[in-house]
């Protein structure tokens, strides 16, 4: 393998036809290019689309009340409800594989009325009553500041946390902010942090554009007594909240005397569900991307190793010679192998070359033009890199076996005869 002059022979008989040594090489090129393309974008897409839960705690489920369909318990049919405060205590004495378990109330929105005042400046924002556990379940960057924490919750604080989308609208630039008041539909709220937010679903403005507060203080500034709007529930890391959710509605419609089969009466949205949806969807992705690929790339193998076929007949004559003066058949073989694998490797290794350096240019494309809806960051682990050399590697000896095999089967006195 270090003899220079096999290496000589190798560039040597590759180098004789410039042309069909290319036409060879690419099909392996073109195989491990397509192979890496794929996986980038597969990446790239999964990217994007996963970029959507970074800012919520997946193993989640939102649950809301709404009117119910069924007459049960002496109480009427199409019946308005809602949850309580107590519901959460509830929930944590009676499901303790909860890990957070986060009441919430709403007004507002940025496409309603303005809502919120500060001096001459007004706005429209969603105004969200919350306790301390939700930057756990959403989390957020607190860029000046804090978060709500209990002892607002328990003396009613009338704080607030703002986005920096508010901040820009209702101040001037450098102008403090920590310690001002807004006014949220006539009620003053003292400014004690500002966050920002990632989102890559086409509302990152608008994600900007919140405001948080104690959700005691909500509930008594906006009469909302101990109802509940909805509720964010995670589970603990080793439950899944998929295989709570059917017993969590049910205790819930036992503590609202709403009828057990009434499928409308309580609605939710299983989070971790839908991102086991999306698991499985780029799972089969990328099964797709590895299939299409290896065939690609097989098809560039065998072209490999009907091209050996053709320079072993045609070097018939050579090897009757080499093999009359005494020449091992061993070293025949490994002559022909390693040309083999050397045509193989470098052929994948450019490709592999071709497909980072355009890797490179999509990510640096994304980087100036900014952040793309559900695409973002391709790329292809190293690891994947190193198995697709290591397979390029094998290819090339079963490419190059047969012929050498070929090779080693023709005996001298017919292989000089040979014109």
């Amino acid at each position: 393998m270090f003899s220079i002059d096999r290496w000589k022979e190798i560039l040597e008989v590759l180098t004789k036809n410039w042309f069909r040594t290319i036409l060879t090489a690419f099909g392996v090129f073109w195989g491990i290019l397509i192979l890496i393309i794929l996986l980038a974008a597969g990446k790239g897409l999964e990217n994007g689309i996963k970029s959507d839960f970074d800012n919520i705690a997946t193993n989640t489920m939102f649950i809301w009340t709404r009117s119910t369909t069924r007459a049960y318990d002496g109480l009427p049919k199409d019946r308005e409800f809602n949850f309580k405060i107590r519901d959460v205590s509830l929930l944590q004495e009676n499901f303790p594989q909860l890990r957070f378990i986060s009441p919430r109330n709403q007004l507002g929105g940025f496409d309603g009325a303005n809502n919120v005042v500060r001096g001459i400046q007004t706005g429209a924002y969603n105004v969200y009553g919350d306790y301390p556990e939700f930057i756990e379940q959403e989390p957020m960057l607190i860029t000046r500041g804090r978060f709500i924490n209990h002892n607002d919750i328990e003396e009613k604080r009338k704080v607030a946390i703002i986005g920096q989308g508010v901040v820009r609208e209702l101040y001037e630039p450098g102008e403090e902010i920590l310690g001002t008041y807004i006014k949220i539909q006539g009620v003053n709220f003292k400014v004690v942090g500002t966050y920002r937010k990632s989102s890559n679903d086409g509302n990152g403005e608008e994600a900007q554009k919140q405001i948080f507060v104690p959700f005691t203080a909500f509930s008594q500034a906006f009469n909302r007594a101990d109802n509940v709007g909805w509720m964010a529930i995670t589970a603990q890391d080793e439950t899944s909240i998929s295989s709570m959710k059917e017993n969590i509605v049910s205790f819930l419609k036992g503590q609202h005397r709403v009828h057990p089969e009434d499928q409308r009466a309580i609605g939710y949205f299983d989070l971790f569900e839908q991102f086991n949806r999306v698991e499985s969807l780029f799972g089969a992705m990328r099964f797709i991307a590895y299939f299409v690929g290896i065939l690609v790339l097989l098809s560039g193998i065998i072209g490999v190793s009907n091209i050996m076929l053709i320079v072993v007949k045609e070097r018939t004559k050579e090897i009757g010679i080499r093999r009359a003066l005494g020449e091992d058949p061993w070293s025949i073989r490994k002559q022909i192998l390693l040309e083999s694998i050397f045509l193989t490797l470098i052929s994948g290794m450019a490709g592999i070359t071709v497909g980072a350096l355009f890797i490179y240019g999509i990510n640096a494309i994304l980087d100036m033009s900014g952040p793309v809806d559900m695409f973002a960051n391709p790329s292809v682990n190293l690891g994947v890199i190193m198995v697709a050399l290591a397979i390029l590697i094998i290819s090339g000896l079963f490419a190059g076996f047969i012929p050498a095999q070929s090779a080693i089967r023709v005996k001298p006195i017919d292989a000089l005869r040979t014109e």
